[in-house]
């Protein structure tokens, strides 16, 4: 344990915190000299080997998450056009695939239209480990492509849960202050709730923690928020 972690674990001194709390910790904790990720970490009661407990989705974190997002656009003719109109940082078809297929990954967030994923779709084993493989149910595979670029540049999240049942979402950056952050993890917090499978019994969220990319670990009253939720 580096010196200057463990100066950042001393200042968390309670078991659970408020999101309140939390979110304003958080910033204190964070050491690195670049502007650091916060993100919040939720361990679910549920088996994500069953396809009914799969829980997965997207919300828009109401101030951002702070990062430039490169989005690449698969589409053809019109929606090509709509595409690039939209600000896709890049737009084409076979082109774009084959590159990538080379290795080329300089981008965030990937946009397919349905008549295209039959190409996307044999690039699985590229985009699938790095998150980046285009899904209906992310609002990724459509073809209101322009309505998909602004929620992503708006601020949208995806979300999955693991093989471990664990989920992680960047809420912001310890730039942010610190209401920004309690926002966007609250809306976070609120979407996992909702996206809760009815076949999951028993406590659905064990625990949940923030943390910015190098500082340790602010466990949450995951009760507390609960209620908060509208």
């Amino acid at each position: 344990m580096g010196k200057k972690f463990e100066s950042a674990l001393a200042k968390v001194t309670k078991g659970l915190y408020s999101l309140d709390e939390a979110s304003d910790l958080v910033k204190q904790t964070a050491f690195a000299k670049f502007d650091e990720t916060v993100e919040m970490a939720l361990c679910l009661g549920v088996d994500p080997k069953r396809a009914d407990q799969m829980v997965r989705g997207t919300t828009v974190l109401p101030h951002g998450t702070g990062k430039k997002i490169r989005i690449l656009v698969i589409a053809k003719g019109e929606k090509e056009q709509e595409a690039r109109a939209a600000g896709a940082d890049f737009v084409g078809g076979d082109d774009l695939l084959q590159k990538i297929q080379d290795g080329w990954l300089d981008f965030d967030s990937m946009i397919a239209t349905p008549d295209m994923m039959g190409a996307v779709g044999r690039m699985g084993k590229v985009l699938g480990p790095r998150g980046l493989m285009p899904n209906p149910k992310s609002g990724t595979v459509t073809f209101e492509v322009g309505k998909a670029i602004q929620e992503i540049r708006k601020g949208r999240v995806e979300y999955k849960v693991d093989k471990a049942g664990n989920i992680h979402v960047p809420v912001g950056k310890v730039s942010f202050q610190g209401q920004q952050i309690k926002e966007n993890a609250q809306a976070v917090f609120d979407s996992i709730l909702k996206a809760k499978p009815s076949s999951s019994k028993g406590k659905y969220v064990k625990s949940a923690t923030l943390s910015s990319t190098m500082g340790p670990g602010i466990h949450l009253d995951s009760v507390a928020i609960a209620k908060q939720v509208g």
